[in-house]
């Protein structure tokens, strides 16, 4: 983030100081909702195999539990990104192309996990 020369004004550094407090604030609500992610999957889980019939899980259980694993990765991929635009020695293209190919790839996968009947067209 330090792209900035060392004669600009002391208003837009201290703008980047906002910013990057800013991402650091996400970065620990994401960490917060990764967790509760896994403990929503694992809680999910639990209920599942414990309802009658017990130990086994129908095809909407698994696509719901998969689903939720996949929305923790996509919490997980975007933690890493703001990782990564935290530092310094990274040139943040890397952010913009690991950002496009999660928004290319992401919604036809989730499309097909929330209804069966998408799977056709992806």
């Amino acid at each position: 983030m330090n792209d900035h020369d060392s004669n600009d004004e002391p208003l837009i550094l201290k703008l980047h100081l906002v910013i990057r407090f800013a991402v650091r604030v996400m970065a620990l609500i994401m960490t917060a909702v990764i967790i509760w992610g896994v403990v929503d999957v694992c809680w999910v889980l639990y209920e599942k195999l414990m309802s009658p019939p017990r130990f086994l899980l129908t095809i909407s259980d698994i696509l719901a539990t998969f689903g939720a694993f996949m929305a923790v990765l996509i919490a997980i991929e975007i933690f890493v990104n703001i990782c990564v635009y935290l530092r310094e020695d990274v040139i943040h293209v890397q952010i913009v192309m690991a950002t496009a190919l999660m928004a290319i790839a992401l919604p036809s996968s989730m499309a097909a996990q929330i209804h069966p009947r998408l799977r056709k067209f992806f």
